[in-house]
């Protein structure tokens, strides 16, 4: 338990320097870790099928209880060529200033919500946000990440495989297309026609 508390003071502390830098990725991680355990505390409790204003009633109030700072439905002005239009965007929630929540209760996701909250994340200049349909039997089968500027190094992968390895090390164009069967004359037939491709 003084772990999980001084993960939280922890995370106030780079959360409340977050304007003059951006909180690192670890820290937006377990932020986005207690919000979705939030969620599904929420969704454990009352399942699928009530309004989005309910839900999102309940996941203020279990944030609260966490300890993280919120705000809710947060107006979101656009910045179109030099000029700042209030469009009457709202951000359902803002958490310790770093990660949008959309909360949705629909049949099912659609591209539209996810390019909605890119939209907020651009415009807000956040990098990571949380789709959360309630509308589900299983909370994970309506979450979404989304994550605007990834500018991490990516891990670089660990493979011993030979296709993985540099030219000259095992591996080359010329002795896969000679060797392999994936690239043997012989399997270049339609399946439908029998006619060679």
């Amino acid at each position: 338990m003084r772990a999980d508390s001084q993960e939280k003071t922890e995370i106030a502390e780079e959360a409340e320097e977050r304007p003059l830098a951006r909180l690192s990725m670890s820290v937006e991680n377990a932020l986005t870790d207690r919000i979705i355990g939030a969620a599904i505390e929420v969704h454990r409790h009352l399942g699928p099928g009530l309004l989005e204003s309910a839900y999102e009633e309940c996941l203020c109030h279990e944030l609260n209880l966490s300890g993280l700072h919120f705000q809710r439905q947060v107006h979101l002005s656009v910045n179109y060529k030099g000029l700042k239009l209030d469009c009457a965007y709202k951000m359902d929630l803002v958490v310790e200033n770093a990660i949008i929540v959309e909360i949705k209760a629909i049949d099912e996701l659609s591209s539209i919500h996810k390019a909605q909250l890119l939209t907020y994340l651009k415009a807000a200049d956040m990098r990571v946000g949380l789709l959360i349909n309630f509308n589900v039997p299983v909370l994970k089968n309506g979450l979404k990440r989304m994550v605007n500027h990834y500018t991490e190094a990516f891990p670089t992968p660990r493979s011993s495989a030979p296709s993985a390895q540099t030219p000259g090390k095992g591996s080359n164009a010329d002795s896969l297309s000679s060797s392999s069967p994936r690239f043997s004359p012989h399997l270049s037939v339609s399946a439908v026609s029998r006619r060679p491709l």
